[in-house]
């Protein structure tokens, strides 16, 4: 379970610090009008009201009967309270500051009325205070009209007013902050461009200062890995060209210099070596060049599956193929091909037997496995054998290799926005595992 804790995006904090700075801000005012306005009111309408009813209470204490009954009637004076009267005001929470009023008006009243003077609550529709006074020496009860210092709910108005407030920050924030955020997010579109081996858009600079820096400073890195790419294109197009060429006057050399009926031992071996030294520079060649732009394309990884596999088993080396339903999907075809080419050579270089591949889709990705029997390696030494350079132990007696066969998979599978992991076979042997995302690697 996902714990709670503070917001984690920069909309969602904003936001937050505006909606509590308002809250904050509306809390300390509220507090000031309660404490230092509208409590002094109640407290002064109470004190009023106290003294109304004692004037009241001597005055007709001493009425004669008659006039007595005809005071009773006017001011609809009761010998008992309304049977659901109570002490005190009973609490609403929709109303929870009218109950604090009420409940401070009372105080007030009975620090100011006799002792022995009883006070009852009505809660009808419109609450009414019921207070015990004499009418022509007999007690009686009466409803007086209060003051409206007493009743009003002002501060519940300003309470909502508030919650409009708060709303009103968060909507403000929220809008600030997607202006804030369109630049950041094109800046986040554009850094996995240059991760998956793209060629980003310029960004705009003409939004907030910082950002419009941020931006600037995004547009000059990448114009600086431009220029790094193409002196890297040359520089690779140079050492092809500047090394293959002494080697093939090289070869040319030793065929002309051992006669026909020569060592042949000496020219085989002489051979090996210059292929030897071909076969080093070209997968040098292709880890330099595993990262060049290809655009991608929508192709049939199945269908490549399958030529890749028939170009195997012209050489003698049979794969068994298992092609799920794979649709057509963008990827970069000629480093996708090196790819796979590479894996299917370690199969047949080291696994030997049991070659096979299979493809299948999941989760949005498009997976390629390839198979073999050989005896298989341990976890983390696998995981090693993705570093350039790092050889497998049982890959000694592989003369041509350089190490670098699984780092241009790593790399090209990057590329691709996809990965690379490996698994131990069911029976024995090995399986690497290659996932290439459905949807496009710039997407």
């Amino acid at each position: 379970m996902r714990r709670l804790g503070p917001p984690r995006s920069l909309l969602a904090r904003n936001i937050a610090l505006l909606v509590a700075l308002v809250v904050l801000t509306q809390a300390c005012s509220l507090t000031v009008i309660v404490y230092y306005i509208q409590r002094p009111r109640v407290e002064r309408a109470a004190i009023t009201f106290a003294q109304y009813v004692r004037t009241l209470d001597r005055a007709l204490a001493s009425l004669p009967p008659g006039e007595g009954r005809a005071v009773i009637a006017r001011l609809d004076a009761q010998p008992e309270p309304p049977r659901d009267a109570m002490e005190a005001p009973r609490p609403s929470f929709i109303h929870f500051f009218r109950t604090y009023q009420r409940d401070l008006f009372a105080q007030a009243l009975h620090r100011s009325l006799p002792a022995d003077t009883l006070i009852r609550w009505e809660p009808a529709a419109a609450e009414r205070l019921w207070i015990r006074i004499h009418i022509a020496g007999s007690p009686y009860w009466i409803a007086p009209a209060m003051g409206p210092d007493a009743q009003t709910d002002a501060v519940t108005t300003a309470i909502a007013l508030s919650i409009g407030l708060v709303l009103v920050a968060a909507l403000t924030g929220y809008v600030i902050q997607s202006y804030i955020n369109r630049p950041l997010r094109q800046l986040a579109h554009a850094a996995r461009d240059v991760s998956a081996g793209n060629a980003p858009q310029t960004l705009p600079v003409d939004g907030p200062t910082e950002i419009a820096q941020v931006s600037r400073a995004f547009n000059e890195m990448t114009d600086a890995l431009r220029q790094a790419e193409a002196t890297r294109a040359l520089m690779l197009a140079g050492i092809s060209h500047d090394i293959r060429t002494p080697l093939t006057k090289l070869r040319l050399a030793l065929t002309l210099a051992i006669p026909a009926n020569g060592d042949a031992a000496l020219s085989a071996s002489a051979e090996g070596y210059l292929e030897q030294i071909d076969a080093i520079l070209q997968q040098f060649m292709d880890y330099a060049g595993s990262g060049e732009r290809e655009a991608p394309q929508v192709g049939d990884l199945n269908a490549l599956v399958d030529q890749i596999a028939g170009d195997f088993a012209g050489l003698g080396h049979e794969f068994e193929l298992s092609l799920g339903d794979v649709p057509p999907f963008p990827f970069r075809p000629t480093n996708t091909m090196r790819l796979l080419m590479n894996l299917m050579q370690n199969a047949v270089a080291y696994g030997r037997t049991g070659l096979a591949v299979r493809t299948w889709c999941e989760g949005g990705y498009a997976y390629a496995a390839v198979c073999d029997r050989g005896k298989g390696i341990s976890a983390d030494e696998l995981e090693r054998l993705k570093a350039p350079f790092a050889r497998g132990a049982n890959a000694s007696r592989q003369a041509r290799g350089t190490g670098l066969g699984l780092a241009i998979v790593e790399r090209i599978a990057r590329s691709h926005g996809g990965s690379v992991s490996f698994h131990s076979r069911e029976g024995g042997g090995l399986e690497v595992r290659v996932a290439l995302p459905l949807k496009a690697p710039h997407a």
